[in-house]
């Protein structure tokens, strides 16, 4: 065992290093002296008074992780470590400014990516020469009634959403816009995206971004983008299209659209169009994309599967409400909700650098496609509030005080510990067709026993 660790992180070192790795990542990313510091500059109308902001992050780390079934549950676990009543503590949460929670999340993935990089496990990039970002928004499901104003309508209430850029290559949460109102569009955001545009991006994303004062705006900043068109986002055709070879999902064509901007101007596109072996959910027989990419830079083929890799922040938000207490339906205020879900995107963080640490000692293969998101979370919970009795709170300070090479090569060495079997995914096999179901004259249930003993 490293002897940056010490005998004590031993045990749990060789028989569960996937909570060693978890809990040394967290207290790496919520060092709690940074996390104190980034509320104090972030804030504008919070202050610390009587509980620190780190304490509130690390007793909602705890919900999140499923370490603790509610806020409630978390606060009297930690009650006289805390040294204020548990009302305190909710006010403190329903008024997280949302400034505060989207630099928690920038914050954690800056470290998280300086780990990442000395561990030299980043994705091979979609399309070479191009840094890659994923755009998709999240709606926050409906809380409970608690509020009192909330308990005099049948009607659900959304607490908000959030838009998240994740980068493809590292795997990060990197960006998030939030939003308090949970009927906003989407598209009323993008506002605040465009600024995030850096030289050289590839930002892929879905239809609903797709507008022209959008993609202009990612062109302008010299990024690049492969979004699906819009059924209201007409252009102009020009020529015809021709075919240019196919990929897992069907045939790849391509012709030129010219896209006019509100002040009259031109903007030449390449629209690349799929016709797919299969109808999508909505019963789509084709998907139209629209890029920017330079042809010498990248196929049409590559960016059709480029925009197909979609799914991976799909992936992250499933995960994050299956795996991740990303939603904490009791919290009504839409700051507190919303702060929640960034702490569960922080969270996802740092099982990116563990995966990454994975992917570096056993092969990045392997490990992206076999690894369960739902078996490690499982692991965490289960171990964690033992784990913290035999190795107390003093212990986990040793990696608030690493640099991302020393935290990478301790990760390395737990990494070498991990079976990779207790963690397998089980791949469900084809879908079966939905059975019909029949009525039944005698009312709205069944005898189980009776409808087996009918078995032939």
């Amino acid at each position: 065992m490293s002897m940056a660790l010490g005998k004590v992180f031993e045990p749990f070192a060789e028989q569960r290093p996937i909570c060693v790795m978890a809990r040394g990542v967290l207290e790496h990313l919520c060092n709690a002296e940074r996390i104190d510091a980034l509320f104090a500059r972030t804030a504008q109308v919070q202050y610390t008074r009587a509980v620190l902001f780190s304490s509130v992050v690390d007793l909602m780390g705890q919900v999140v992780l499923g370490v603790h079934p509610s806020v409630h549950a978390a606060y009297q676990a930690q009650a006289d470590q805390l040294g204020v009543s548990d009302q305190a503590i909710y006010d403190k949460l329903n008024h997280v400014e949302l400034c505060v929670s989207a630099e928690l999340v920038r914050d954690a993935a800056r470290q998280a990516a300086l780990v990442i990089g000395e561990l030299h496990a980043e994705l091979p990039p979609l399309v070479p020469g191009y840094h890659t970002k994923i755009l998709d928004g999240n709606h926050l499901a409906a809380s409970e009634h608690r509020l009192e104003e909330l308990r005099r309508t049948w009607a659900a209430p959304l607490p908000g959403q959030i838009l998240v850029v994740l980068d493809q290559q590292q795997m990060l949460a990197t960006e998030v816009v939030l939003c308090e109102d949970g009927h906003a569009q989407e598209r009323s955001l993008l506002g605040q995206v465009l600024p995030l545009v850096t030289q050289d991006d590839l930002w892929v994303a879905d239809r609903n971004f797709c507008t022209v004062d959008f993609l202009g705006g990612i062109a302008a900043r010299g990024g690049c983008f492969v979004i699906r068109q819009h059924g209201q986002l007409q252009g102009t055709l020009v020529g015809s299209r021709t075919y240019q070879g196919a990929i897992d999902t069907g045939k790849v064509y391509e012709q030129r659209i010219d896209l006019v901007h509100a002040q009259g101007d031109t903007m030449p596109l390449r629209r690349i169009t799929v016709a797919l072996h299969e109808p999508t959910r909505d019963g789509d027989a084709a998907i139209h994309l629209l890029s920017n990419v330079p042809r010498r830079h990248a196929s049409a083929q590559t960016l059709a599967a480029s925009y197909g890799k979609r799914w991976t922040i799909e992936t992250m938000f499933q995960e994050l409400t299956e795996t991740l207490t990303c939603e904490v339906h009791a919290l009504g205020y839409p700051k507190a909700a919303l702060f929640g879900f960034c702490l569960a995107l922080l969270a996802y963080n740092a099982v990116a650098v563990l995966k990454a640490a994975l992917r570096a000692v056993h092969g990045g293969a392997q490990v992206q496609q076999t690894i369960s998101m739902y078996y490690l979370a499982l692991e965490i919970a289960q171990t964690y509030d033992g784990m913290m009795v035999a190795i107390p709170s003093p212990y986990w300070m040793v990696f608030r005080t690493m640099n991302a090479r020393q935290l990478a090569d301790v990760l390395k060495e737990l990494a070498t510990y991990v079976n990779l079997r207790r963690y397998q995914k089980h791949p469900r096999g084809l879908k079966k067709e939905r059975t019909q179901r029949t009525a039944y004259k005698n009312g709205n249930h069944v005898s189980t026993a009776k409808i087996l003993a009918k078995r032939i």
